[in-house]
């Protein structure tokens, strides 16, 4: 499968089989988009009175032609997909358990009119998760981990910051299992900032291996969403906090982490304003929600958030090469490395390899789950009772039984994308949430259009 397209003065050939992506001229681009469907007197045809005033010659497109032949035998163009018969063994392998969501708070101090978890309580069920659970969840974790040695371990609300002496306290018990079990705790801390103070960043930046602050941009914009339980605003009572944060941290190992809704479709100037207040590493998503409520996202929108995806990928190129360079999270791609084919055909390994626990100690299959009956896998304490859920995402969920994914071009930087966005929106996992892949479609375009443009002018880091 060849995936074609033109953005940033860039011709841009993705061959999805293999990963493979190849900057080209203006002929070869043309060619490549007849080769498969046309013989050498055709594409001469169509080509050769299109760049008369360029002098093409039969020979020229000769020459492109036996190099797309080299291209395919070499298997990085027009190449074959080998990896669908081995997807479900592939996806067996997500099996054993690596990392959890510890809901230490369901509450918040914070009232968001986008909010997944019903105000931070999870529509009703608020609590805060005693010690003795959370110690029992990282047992819990390294006994379901069998021989894996790094584990990770994300401190999450509601707002964990109204727990936190608990987060503090599990991260020296999880120091303690490290030695006795010979494992390696990765801790990693979500705030929405409203509590965050020397102590707190003192203490993450010893012992968080991350941390995401939640901001959506824009004063306006963030304040409009994101208020205090009595309406105030809370921008200003975050920002320095964040500043002094990620300084603190030397502008490594965390994220800015916003959500852009219908009344901020312009929302590259939100991320643009993040990178304006010194923030290097920031991200933005879309939200998802009811197609009813007045900030909700439609399919009219998507022509026009593509375009604002253009406009930060070529923002964020202009700012490289003034040497103001930032990370957006859904631009950070690895093409010479990057994921293993274990993670590009099976995904996050939701249900699996993670898993959210409540503060009573119930498991769903990760955090946008959680409060859904219907995902209740088990608890920490008896283990999944409820082997079927975790079958479920065993038996489906990768690039090949999701009903779109296989004809995608992106399917292997996604691996078929949110199951709990597919399950909210359609009520199936393997039913992809339509909206959400067409701007990720966008988001690799723009993501890749980056790396090439980086490395043709040497701006690679």
């Amino acid at each position: 499968m060849v995936h074609q397209y033109k953005l940033g003065g860039y011709n841009i050939v993705i061959d999805a089989n293999s990963g493979s992506v190849h900057s080209v001229d203006d002929v070869a681009y043309d060619i490549i988009g007849m080769y498969e469907n046309a013989d050498f007197d055709e594409i001469c045809k169509e080509i050769l009175p299109k760049y008369a005033s360029e002098n093409l010659t039969e020979q020229d497109i000769r020459d492109v032609m036996d190099d797309l032949e080299e291209l395919q035998k070499e298997g990085t163009l027009f190449s074959e997909d080998i990896f669908e018969e081995a997807a479900s063994k592939i996806k067996r392998k997500q099996s054993v358990l690596k990392a959890i969501c510890l809901h230490v708070a369901h509450g918040c101090n914070m009232d968001c009119r986008y909010c997944f978890a019903g105000k931070g309580d999870y529509s009703g069920k608020a609590g805060i998760m005693p010690l003795e659970v959370g110690k029992q969840a990282l047992d819990y974790l390294v006994e379901q981990s069998g021989s894996r040695k790094n584990l990770e371990v994300d401190f999450f609300g509601g707002e964990p910051l109204l727990n936190w002496d608990v987060c503090k306290e599990l991260v020296a018990y999880g120091r303690e299992l490290e030695k006795k079990y010979d494992k390696k705790f990765n801790f990693t801390l979500t705030t929405n900032g409203l509590l965050i103070d020397d102590e707190v960043i003192d203490f993450c930046n010893k012992e968080m291996g991350n941390v995401v602050l939640s901001l959506d941009g824009r004063k306006e914009v963030h304040d409009f969403m994101r208020h205090t339980q009595s309406g105030e605003g809370t921008y200003d009572k975050i920002i320095e906090k964040f500043k002094r944060l990620a300084d603190a941290r030397n502008q490594q190992n965390y994220y800015m982490r916003g959500t852009y809704t219908a009344y901020n479709k312009d929302f590259a100037k939100d991320v643009l304003h993040m990178a304006d207040m010194g923030f290097k590493e920031t991200s933005i998503e879309p939200v998802v929600s009811a197609p009813d409520v007045d900030y909700a996202l439609h399919e009219e929108d998507v022509p026009f958030l593509c375009e604002q995806y253009e406009e930060l990928a070529e923002g964020m190129l202009e700012r490289k090469k003034k040497g103001e360079g930032f990370n957006f999270y859904h631009y950070t791609i690895d093409l010479t490395g990057g994921p293993c084919i274990y993670k590009r055909v099976a995904g996050c390994g939701v249900g699996t390899e993670y898993q959210a626990v409540t503060p009573t100690g119930d498991l769903y299959p990760c955090h946008q789950f959680v409060g859904n009956d219907e995902m209740l896998m088990g608890n920490v304490y008896e283990g999944v009772t409820h082997p079927e859920i975790v079958e479920m995402f065993l038996k489906g969920n990768n690039v090949y039984t999701r009903d779109k994914c296989r004809d995608c071009f992106a399917k292997r930087y996604c691996a078929g994308g949110c199951s709990a966005n597919n399950y909210h929106s359609n009520g199936d996992i393997d039913k992809v949430y339509e909206l959400g892949c067409e701007l990720h479609r966008k988001r690799i375009e723009c993501a890749i259009m980056l790396k090439v443009a980086e490395q043709e002018l040497g701006l690679e880091e």
